[in-house]
C-alpha cells in the first residue's frame, strides 16, 4: 500500500478516495483497497514527514508529497516492484487470507472471553506482528527471523 500511495502522489496530489479508485484502475481491478487500508497509510506517511494533508473542500483532505517524500520516491522507486502488476512469483500460492481469517477468529475469542491482561498481551502481539509485516514488505530483516528463513534452528 505504501509504495502505491507514494508512487501515485509523485504524479499528483490526491485525496483518499482518488487513491483508492486509481489503485483499482491501475491494477486492472485486481486490487480494491479499503478506507481502512488507505487512511492509516496516509496517517503513517504524514507522521513520517513524507506527505502533507491539506483541506481540499467538501470535507476531503488532499495528500501531497513533501520534499522528503519526493526525494524518497526519486531515490527508491527504481528498486520497488510495480505495486499494480499482477503477481507472477508464486505469491498466489501463499494462503494469506486463510491465515488472516484464523488470526481474526483468535483475536475475536480473546476480545470476547479473555481477561484484561490477555487482551493487552494480544494487542501487543498484534502491534509487533504488524511492525514485522511492514519490515518484511520493506525488504528489511526481521530480528530473530533470519535464521529460520535460511533454514536455521527453529525457535
Amino acid at each position: 500500500m505504501r509504495t502505491a500511495v507514494l508512487l501515485l502522489l509523485a504524479e499528483e496530489p490526491m485525496h483518499g478516495y482518488q487513491l483508492m479508485e486509481t489503485i483499482v484502475e491501475r491494477s486492472g481491478g485486481r486490487w480494491h483497497p479499503s478506507p481502512g487500508a488507505i487512511y492509516p497509510t496516509l496517517s503513517q506517511l504524514e507522521d513520517e514527514g513524507l506527505i502533507t494533508m491539506t483541506a481540499a473542500g467538501g470535507g476531503r483532505r488532499q495528500a501531497a508529497l513533501t520534499e522528503d517524500g519526493r526525494a524518497l520516491v526519486e531515490r527508491e522507486a527504481g528498486s520497488w516492484s510495480d505495486p499494480f502488476a499482477g503477481r507472477t512469483d508464486g505469491a498466489d500460492d501463499v494462503d494469506l487470507r486463510g491465515e488472516i481469517g484464523q488470526l481474526h477468529e483468535a483475536v475475536r475469542v480473546v476480545a470476547r472471553t479473555g481477561t484484561d491482561a490477555q487482551r493487552r498481551a494480544a494487542a501487543a502481539l498484534l502491534a509487533e506482528a504488524r511492525r514485522k509485516v511492514y519490515l518484511v514488505l520493506a525488504g528489511e530483516s526481521v530480528p530473530g527471523e533470519a535464521s529460520d528463513a535460511a533454514g536455521g534452528e527453529a525457535r
